[in-house]
């Protein structure tokens, strides 16, 4: 089976090869160990239209689609893991305010998203809610013409750059779920700072911090849609996000696999290529046959995303797939290698590092199965 593929599209999928080659691949490794975020390359790729590609043309986007945005994405995160999730959370905090902004939000802040001119970030995870967004103790109390903002997010993927943040936190503590509404906070608003700085695994060169509240006064107008709809856009825009992350995978795997195959056609045991044993071909033949798979499962959520169809198991189902994919993938490169894929002078021991939160981030594994269940369920 293959996916049909227009001209337009390759032609997005290759000025991203091209660029991330170029621009982010010869300075990857650097920045992974020095924990450089890429800010410069990151206003590069706004320029190029790479961080507006779901935005209209009428709110400063390239309108380009579901299906480019994977396939330029598959390519930024070939060249860098970091970079990528970069750009799929700048690219996430703008679906809320696409479904759910008023027209003068849109108009604020989609613009200088989309070019690149401000990053976004999106809060929605807090030390002791995670998978369960329903555990938020976060509150936004309503004090009139603002909201009065008490708290702590973690984990936050660029919020220490972002110049805007999608927010969510309890209006109506009695409510659960639909006691959470969601914000727009911009940078530099009083009570509203930067904390702990996380030092990571893997995607270093990527921003993770804490966001801190106290008494952070948040204007009414900054509400997005109205009280009590914090869990739907959250749910919505991971749906998105979802894909993003799926895409990312797709990226890193296929740099795994084209290590694997380099180092086995030059390293030689027992008198010939590593390649040439059949240990070695399955291993590679497998990944192989998983990207493929991880791909067609990831360009059809968004083609229906594209199409303004539901999505929502398909985009759990690509995401589940190709991040587990991924991991696998990284898995059997390394181990291809042997000893020196776990030394650091070797690309596969970032690759394998930067693999193994897409499992994680936007929804674990676990998470996914319970979201795909319930698709199928019905229920």
């Amino acid at each position: 089976m293959s996916f049909p593929i227009t001209t337009e599209q390759e032609m997005i999928r290759l000025m991203a090869h091209d660029f991330s080659r170029k621009e982010l691949e010869p300075f990857a490794a650097q920045w992974d160990k020095s924990e450089h975020f890429p800010l410069e390359a990151v206003r590069k790729m706004g320029e190029l239209g790479l961080l507006g590609m779901l935005v209209p043309f009428e709110y400063g986007g390239t309108a380009a689609g579901a299906v480019s945005y994977s396939l330029a994405l598959q390519e930024i995160a070939y060249a860098c893991a970091s970079t990528a999730v970069t750009m799929s959370v700048t690219t996430l905090s703008q679906d809320p305010i696409l479904k759910f902004g008023s027209e003068v939000q849109k108009q604020k802040y989609l613009a200088p998203l989309a070019r690149g001119e401000y990053l976004g970030a999106f809060a929605i995870t807090e030390p002791g809610a995670g998978s369960d967004p329903g555990g938020m103790t976060m509150r936004a109390e309503a004090k009139g013409g603002y909201y009065l903002v008490n708290g702590t997010k973690v984990f936050i993927t660029n919020g220490g750059y972002a110049d805007v943040v999608i927010l969510v936190a309890r209006t109506t503590p009695e409510k659960a779920n639909r006691g959470l509404s969601a914000f727009i906070v911009e940078k530099g608003l009083p009570g509203f700072s930067i904390g702990h700085k996380e030092d990571k695994m893997g995607l270093r060169a990527s921003n993770t911090v804490e966001l801190v509240f106290e008494d952070c006064r948040i204007p009414a107008e900054n509400i997005l849609g109205r009280e009590g709809l914090g869990f739907k856009i959250a749910m919505l825009a991971l749906d998105s996000g979802r894909i993003g992350i799926a895409s990312q995978s797709i990226g890193i795997a296929r740099a795994c696999l084209d290590e694997a195959l380099a180092y086995a056609k030059t390293r030689r045991q027992f008198g010939r290529a590593i390649g040439a044993f059949q240990a070695v071909q399955w291993m590679i033949a497998d990944t192989a046959t998983q990207i493929e798979a991880a791909r067609l499962l990831t360009l059809s959520a968004a083609s229906l995303k594209d199409q303004g169809l539901p999505y929502t198991k398909e985009a759990s189902m690509a995401k589940l797939f190709a991040s587990e994919m991924c991991n696998q993938a990284a898995y059997k490169a390394l181990q291809i290698h042997g000893g020196y894929g776990y030394m650091k002078e070797f690309k596969i021991e970032r690759l394998y590092r930067d693999a193994r939160v897409t499992a994680i981030y936007e929804g674990t594994s676990e998470i996914q199965r319970l979201v795909i269940a319930r698709e199928v369920s019905g229920g």
